[in-house]
């Protein structure tokens, strides 16, 4: 570390790599240890707290050899849930190298649960036709493979409480990171950067994301004139632990225990999702999400519940979701669960092909802040850790090539930058109440509105990074979901609730002249 003279005075430090991941999640820690072993300078930055990866309780979706399970299978109901919005050939990609990739995770020191034959535990969730979720600890699975892939990125250099405020970047190519910690701002330079830094989930009110999903990447690479894609189709998983609080992070129950045959009831007992789709609890998420919505609407309840008292020794196999209902209060074995749909996925995201690469020559992106098209307009249960296995590692390999080849470079960072920024609650309950699981023309407008009234601020220290990366980023949804004037997987609009299959396509979210704009795909009007 050096400080520099004539580049931001005093405190201003600099460092260099030659490739930067920024996030500490499955895709972020992927890339970083592909990236390394491929004999690069990685730096890897991490705000702070645990991440999304942690919290995951389904598992991983891979065809596992010599089952009834096949790549095609897996393939095609990828797509039947995307809503007519994946790229076949980038599902086909990222699927057929599941396998490999999560063998190479057991290398690095996973351990997955046994059948007790010597093969990997297999279950099934909502919109799988097969038995395909590799699992841990019963619904433990993210905490497995964070704690697998910490192990092996011990001998990495990673940064914690380092804010990574804006992508540097001359002639269409990256230069480097400008980056706040504990000694102030300072700038990595480095010909790659990957950008791994999760989802949005607190752009509302309540979310089962961690407090670091502040759609950090998203504005990044907005700010930094890359294009992004699907924003509006944010997952709500239908079955967040309801405590009758506001706001802040809840906890997931899995979908797993449907796959167990746990069942929807609403407060009379009645089935939520009968009539509604032929696989019934298992239907993907948005058709769950959505009757579920349906039902509270019209009944006026605050929750439905998720009955698994039919669900043998729950306890055992679902020891996470047990503890945060007794914590509650609730016995599951006993007692239905009380559940509500929350924020839980961005299906939508930085443009990149399936090697994580954006149209910006060094910049790469992969897990959930990345829209390879793998999720299209709903992504199916837990074909994100997939995902994020698989593009991380292609993402750290590709970036290290291109370090290579670029060699040296010099960030010349923008330190006075300000971003117009919404005071958080504000911004929280204007998405709450707008661009949640149903939206309408009106309230998209009103949304648009609202951030439109938000203050140019500086951006310096966490806090007021998130701010206006939240706000950036909640623009770029609202822009999204008004001009997607249909519904289409896990994107509902009221005032247009059939799908138009001339909007099978998907747009793309820009930042010109400090304004978010949306470019329609070809054949669009």
């Amino acid at each position: 570390m050096s400080n520099a003279a004539g580049c931001g005075g005093a405190g201003f430090w600099q460092q260099r790599a030659d490739v930067v991941v920024v996030g500490t999640g499955v895709a972020g820690l992927a890339a970083a240890l592909s990236a390394h072993r491929r004999g690069a300078r990685v730096a890897v930055l991490g705000k702070a707290g645990d991440t999304a990866t942690f919290y995951a309780q389904g598992g991983i979706a891979v065809v596992v050899p010599r089952t009834d399970d096949s790549v095609e299978a897996h393939v095609a109901d990828t797509l039947a849930a995307g809503g007519g919005l994946c790229d076949p050939a980038a599902v086909t990609s990222i699927v057929a190298d599941g396998y490999a990739a999560v063998a190479d995770l057991v290398s690095d020191g996973a351990r997955f649960d046994d059948d007790g034959r010597g093969r990997w535990a297999l279950t099934r969730e909502g919109g799988h036709s097969r038995r395909r979720i590799v699992h841990a600890g019963g619904d433990a699975t993210g905490a497995e493979v964070q704690r697998a892939l910490d192990r092996a990125s011990a001998m990495l250099d990673v940064r914690r409480n380092h804010v990574a405020q804006q992508v540097v970047h001359r002639d269409g190519a990256v230069t480097g990171v400008l980056v706040h910690n504990g000694d102030g701002p300072g700038v990595i330079h480095a010909p790659s950067v990957i950008l791994a830094t999760g989802g949005l989930g607190h752009l509302y009110p309540a979310t089962t994301n961690p407090d670091g999903s502040t759609g950090d990447g998203v504005a990044l690479a907005l700010w930094a004139g890359v294009a992004v894609s699907d924003l509006e189709f944010v997952q709500f998983h239908p079955t967040m632990l309801f405590d009758g609080s506001a706001s802040g992070r809840r906890p997931l129950i899995t979908e797993a225990l449907r796959g167990e045959g746990a069942v929807l009831v609403d407060s009379r007992g009645a089935r939520v999702t009968d009539g509604v789709h032929p696989m019934g609890d298992l239907a993907p998420r948005d058709v769950v999400a959505a009757a579920i919505d349906t039902r509270l609407r019209a009944t006026g309840d605050p929750c439905v519940y998720l009955d698994a008292r039919g669900v043998t020794d729950v306890a055992t196999r679902f020891p996470t979701v047990t503890a945060a209902c007794l914590a509650m209060g609730i016995d599951p074995s006993r007692q239905p669960i009380p559940v509500v749909p929350g924020a839980h996925y961005s299906c939508g995201g930085v443009v990149t092909d399936v090697t994580g690469a954006t149209e910006m020559a060094g910049l790469y992106a992969a897990g959930e802040v990345a829209r390879t098209g793998m999720h299209g307009a709903n992504r199916l249960a837990s074909n994100s850790l997939l995902e994020g296995l698989v593009v991380g590692g292609r993402a750290g390999r590709s970036a290290a090539a291109h370090a290579a080849e670029s060699g040296a470079v010099r960030a010349q960072p923008d330190l006075d930058e300000r971003r117009i920024s919404l005071p958080r609650r504000d911004l929280q309950e204007a998405m709450g109440r707008h661009a949640s699981v149903v939206r309408d023309s009106d309230g998209l407008h009103a949304l648009t509105e609202a951030l439109h009234a938000a203050s140019p601020a500086p951006t310096r220290g966490r806090a007021a990074f998130e701010d206006a990366a939240l706000t950036a980023t909640a623009l770029a949804v609202a822009a999204a979901a008004s001009e997607r004037t249909e519904s289409r997987g896990c994107h509902h609009r009221s005032d247009h609730p059939e799908a138009d299959p001339a909007r099978a396509l998907s747009s793309t979210v820009r930042l010109r002249g400090g304004r978010v704009t949306v470019d329609q795909p070809e054949g669009v009007c």
